[in-house]
């Protein structure tokens, strides 16, 4: 039931590796731990072939199902996940995306891990910052609470930022990317472009690319 995702694991980020080419930026994170096994949301929504590993079990995750701390969620091909986690936090999962919940606390924040895909993290408007660092082979994400998309776009690995501020750490180079704004990596290793102003079509197309509509 689960042999064409779950296999795709290997390609996570091997932890010692990427500490070693990318700083931790998102302060604060040290004091938060992890708490496995703690329900931290559940699956608001999920279309097609959508997959949970859990304590090394393996699952199909249907819609309503809880989510914990720990849980590493992938989706199949033409499959998206909706997860409504703690404090009105919402994670959009686009097609064949790998996504590690390594940590979370609502209102504190913590540290997830993107392996392959694509992603929108949304968190409204007028609530408290929130300590988050988002892992990917492209490099580091530091997130303050906030709206944004990270993933394959365009034939790049792309950031972009409705509302809010994120700071994108890779090949040495930190960029802050405001609301509105996108960066561009071209492949791991590579410093993020310089920020531009993302026009509507494309960011349209992003959120398609999670099932999000604009």
């Amino acid at each position: 039931m689960t042999r064409d995702i779950f296999p795709m694991r290997h390609g996570l980020i091997g932890r010692r590796t990427f500490i070693a080419g990318c700083a931790l930026i998102a302060g604060g994170l040290a004091a938060i731990p992890t708490r496995a096994n703690t329900i931290i949301g559940k699956a608001s929504d999920v279309r097609g072939k959508v997959n949970l590993k859990r304590a090394e079990k393996e699952e199909g995750l249907a819609t309503g199902a809880q989510i914990m701390d720990n849980d590493y969620v992938a989706t199949g091909s033409n499959s998206f996940a909706d997860l409504a986690l703690e404090g009105d936090t919402r994670i959009l999962l686009g097609s064949q995306t790998e996504l590690l919940l390594d940590s979370f606390i609502a209102g504190q924040g913590g540290t997830m891990e993107l392996g392959m895909g694509q992603m929108v993290f949304d968190r409204p408007e007028g609530l408290p910052k929130i300590d988050l660092a988002l892992r990917t082979t492209f490099g580091m994400i530091g997130v303050r609470g906030t709206k944004f998309f990270a993933g394959p776009n365009r034939g790049v690995f792309a950031v972009f930022v409705e509302h809010g501020q994120v700071s994108v750490d890779g090949g040495g180079v930190q960029r802050l990317v405001g609301a509105g704004e996108g960066i561009e990596i071209a492949k791991p290793g590579d410093a993020p472009t310089e920020t531009v102003v993302w026009k509507e079509a494309r960011i349209v197309e992003a959120y398609a690319s999670v099932g999000l509509k604009r």
